[in-house]
């Protein structure tokens, strides 16, 4: 087994230290940087994790280390309690689910109680490290922050990326690689400022860049088209009038949504619901593409043998307006494409059509993902590879 994994992306080179370089371990201390940071709700008066998918990814190499003889300590954000520490955002019931688990791997008190986290406090991170011999990167979904756990552990302990992080690492950096042909990259989400700088990148990996969501409307308004009351961004317009010059950006050609004065939410009634063609009137905003839309996307997704999926097409949390979503997330779980998804709206959108598994690869980083794909690296990623133990 390779001690390491290597990637090349926008001519950076990562090359995550991997544990396998590790030999015996018994009577060692290993500190796993993890990503705990799971959704709670109160169930029966006790506050529980509701969907223990992150830990449960961390659990073999727990018993990786474990086997080799290490005493194994976990550390994890959880929420934002903003450097103090707040109940509300303590690690307790993720204790709990991991005993429920079966793990006997001690989960520390939430990092971000302490104000040294998110400053990257050389401080405080080397008191996290006091006692270790071993530090493990786990949490990619954390790696794109320049906080504390990440950056100062690689410089006091030798260091590795868990195997979680490296699987994702090489499989989002493979689409700029060398992806098979053709390759299409679905965007979608609501803000197109936030998703511009990935969509210049992918405007040059990709044969063909699908736009969707909110974002989409800033993309017609550069057309010349009317988006009514829309989501849309002034500021944006003659970038993404650029990027629709290449030629292999698509966008919505129709759209279904509201007047601008109807309720939103599923108790508004599926009569208020309005079809647009490519131009949609004032008092009227669009919250999902319209149905000859959804036969461009997919024809487009039929042709493809790489397939790359973050944003969801539209308000898709209103059942009226999740058509769109729905038929992109089954045109890639039917494909046959190499297809990866990331980003919190794109998997819950899988998981609620039940299509998780249909796909080859769910990235759980978010932004992360996003700043992988556009910069091919990420600080978390340096902070290993530049580690005076490497």
């Amino acid at each position: 087994m390779t001690s390491r994994v290597t990637s090349v992306a926008n001519g950076v080179s990562n090359v995550v230290p991997s544990i396998e370089r590790w030999g015996d371990l018994h009577g060692k201390r290993v500190l796993v940087r993890v990503d705990f940071n799971a959704p709670v709700a109160d169930v029966g008066g006790v506050l529980s994790v509701t969907d223990d998918f992150r830990l449960r990814s961390a659990l073999p190499l727990f018993e990786r280390l474990q086997e080799r003889g290490a005493t194994v300590v976990a550390c994890t954000h959880f929420g934002r309690p903003d450097g103090r520490v707040d109940q509300r955002f303590s690690v307790d019931p993720l204790r709990r689910c991991l005993a429920q688990l079966g793990s006997s791997v001690e989960l520390l008190e939430n990092l971000r109680f302490h104000p040294g986290e998110v400053a990257n406090d050389p401080n405080f991170g080397a008191s996290l490290v006091e006692g270790f011999d071993f530090y493990v990167n786990e949490a990619f979904g954390a790696s794109h922050r320049a906080h504390a756990s990440i950056m100062v552990p690689p410089t006091l302990l030798p260091s590795a990326g868990g195997p979680n992080l490296q699987r994702e690492v090489r499989t989002l950096l493979a689409l700029l690689d060398a992806p098979e042909r053709p390759f299409v990259a679905v965007t979608g989400g609501a803000k197109v400022k936030d998703k511009l700088a990935l969509m210049k990148v992918l405007a040059e990996k990709a044969d063909i860049v699908i736009v969707g969501g909110g974002m989409a409307y800033t993309f017609a308004a550069a057309e010349g088209r009317l988006v009514g009351g829309s989501l849309f961004d002034r500021s944006y317009v003659d970038a993404c009038a650029e990027l629709l010059e290449g030629g292999n950006v698509l966008i919505p050609v129709d759209a279904r949504g509201l007047a601008t004065s109807a309720p939103f939410g599923p108790d508004g009634g599926v009569d208020a619901v309005v079809n647009f063609d490519e131009n949609i009137p004032d008092d009227f905003m669009g919250l999902d593409i319209g149905p000859t839309t959804v036969e461009i996307f997919t024809a487009a997704l039929a042709s493809a043998r790489t397939i790359l999926w973050n944003g969801p097409m539209g308000a898709f949390e209103d059942p009226r307006f999740g058509d769109g979503t729905e038929a992109i997330a089954r045109s890639i779980a039917a494909s046959s494409a190499v297809s990866v998804v990331g980003g919190g709206d794109s998997v819950a959108a899988l998981d609620s059509y039940g299509l998780s598994d249909d796909v080859s690869f769910v990235s759980t980083g978010g932004g992360a993902s996003l700043e992988l794909v556009e910069l091919g690296d990420l600080p978390g990623l340096r902070a290993l590879r530049e580690s005076p133990w490497n």
